[in-house]
């Protein structure tokens, strides 16, 4: 069937005219982000081997030391102001062992930790950021404790301030 330019021009209105009055096929919905409180950390080396060996002693003190900062903290906090705490699992460590926060990106570090199993305050003021620091661990012997090894876990937990 053949249209006329009449009709063919009327068809043509027609529809257009459905096109601007949204007749065709228009859908929307409403998309909500939420962005729930998010808490990281984590440890870049999973394995630290220390040891105390002669060239660590010095003639006439009884005291030997051994000190590690290969590794790093990382975190990444977006709720409110935060700590980190840090302590070990090993209950009856032989010898001991110190950790300090050294050049924090965000947040302040606390004095150097003694490690036991009780979590002590390791960084203070953590806020809305992602942050490291390097770990500085410090292991003391005394000629007078003999050898050994002590295996500790180490855990950095945050925590509300």
């Amino acid at each position: 069937m053949k249209l006329s330019p009449l009709k063919y021009l009327l068809c043509v209105i027609l529809l257009l005219w459905g096109r601007a009055n949204g007749q065709f096929g228009v859908s929307s919905h409403t998309m909500t982000v939420q962005v729930q409180e998010i808490t990281g950390i984590q440890v870049n080396i999973g394995s630290i081997n220390m040891a105390i060996s002669g060239a660590d002693a010095v003639a006439g003190q009884d005291d030997m030391t051994t000190i590690d900062q290969s590794s790093t903290l990382l975190w990444g906090i977006n709720g409110n102001t935060k700590k980190i705490t840090v302590q070990t699992a090993l209950a009856t460590p032989t010898f001991t062992l110190k950790v300090l926060a050294l050049t924090p990106t965000q947040g302040t570090a606390a004095p150097e930790v003694t490690l036991n199993t009780t979590a002590q305050d390791f960084l203070l003021s953590v806020g809305r950021s992602s942050g490291n620091c390097i770990l500085k661990y410090t292991g003391v012997a005394f000629a007078s404790q003999g050898t050994g090894t002590d295996a500790h876990t180490i855990t950095f937990t945050v925590q509300a301030q």
